[in-house]
């Protein structure tokens, strides 16, 4: 306790100072710590995934609002919520939350409906706009949500055929471009938001059965896939904890008005809640060094508010 009183003593007063808003806790009615980042950028602020020093967060802004219009790739810095624009098109570019920004490359990976279809793309964390790479091809299918290997030397993805948005395959891949593509999950089930481990050896995912989906994860190289969570209520938007022993991830349990975050050892067993709101939390990413987890939220549905907007609290 007196931990997370420390820490968000010093947090708050870079994330609130000037800005005349409540606390932790007294914005629209949460119960819980988590402080929001007031950042000056207009649209549906999605998927936060942190930088290897901590400091700053690559994310989503979708123009139109919730997973609407198109959408650009934008960098804050957690301290002075300055931000700085790192892909813009006009397409739809998105990134996931976890492991999209790679500590030993500096790149950052995502996902791009540029055409003609949606495919996989890199950029240096520290470039202009314009200077991504494509990094996968394929006629036919398409790529999304892709995460990078703590090596930086594979990128693992959703794929889907062409046109078709059932039975999501998880496919790896090497960042250099050479050998075959790997399908890691078969092509009879629907696998999807593959998330590397920071030890490299675990990737996590979700699968749907019998319509919820729950989370599984499986050695790097497609071996020994098994379940993660059980209950009812889908669970989704799963990453990983820094040392690589917990997963975060976003569910209503079968009994919340809407999701929340939740925390599971990845061996699994009873999950703990991290966030206490009526609303919506998800699109969790655990900091790399251990103290925080950023987030999207929404007081409802996202589509009824608009979007979402960006949150911090202490990690567990």
């Amino acid at each position: 306790m007196q931990r997370q009183v420390l820490l968000m003593t010093t947090l708050l007063p870079a994330l609130l100072v000037g800005t005349g808003c409540p606390g932790p806790g007294e914005e629209r009615g949460r119960q819980d710590s988590a402080v929001q980042l007031h950042i000056n950028v207009s649209g549906s602020l999605q998927n936060p995934a942190w930088s290897p020093d901590s400091a700053e967060l690559l994310f989503t802004v979708f123009r139109g609002g919730y997973n609407r219009g198109s959408a650009d790739l934008l960098v804050v810095n957690t301290s002075t919520t300055a931000t700085r624009v790192l892909v813009s098109d006009g397409s739809g570019n998105i990134n996931l939350p976890g492991a999209s920004w790679n500590p030993v490359t500096n790149q950052v990976v995502f996902a791009s409906t540029r055409p003609p279809h949606d495919e996989v793309f890199v950029i240096d964390a520290d470039a202009n706009p314009g200077t991504e790479q494509r990094i996968t091809s394929r006629e036919g299918l398409v790529a999304y949500e892709p995460s990078l290997s703590p090596d930086g030397r594979w990128v693992v993805f959703e794929s889907h055929v062409l046109d078709m948005e059932d039975n999501g395959v998880i496919t790896k891949f090497r960042m250099d471009g050479t050998g075959s593509f790997i399908p890691l999950t078969d092509a009879d089930t629907d696998c999807r938001q593959p998330n590397w481990s920071p030890q490299g050896d675990l990737i996590v995912y979700q699968r749907v059965v019998e319509q919820q989906w729950d989370l599984w994860v499986m050695n790097s190289d497609g071996t020994n896939h098994r379940l993660v969570t059980t209950g009812p209520g889908d669970k989704t938007d799963a990453s990983f904890s820094p040392d690589g022993q917990r997963i975060i991830y976003s569910a209503d349990q079968g009994e919340l008005d809407g999701a929340n975050l939740f925390v599971i050892p990845v061996a699994g067993g009873a999950p703990a809640r991290v966030t206490h709101q009526d609303g919506y939390d998800g699109a969790p990413s655990w900091s790399p060094d251990g103290t925080r987890i950023a987030f999207e939220s929404s007081p409802g549905d996202p589509d009824d508010y608009g979007g979402t907007t960006l949150w911090v609290i202490d990690a567990p």
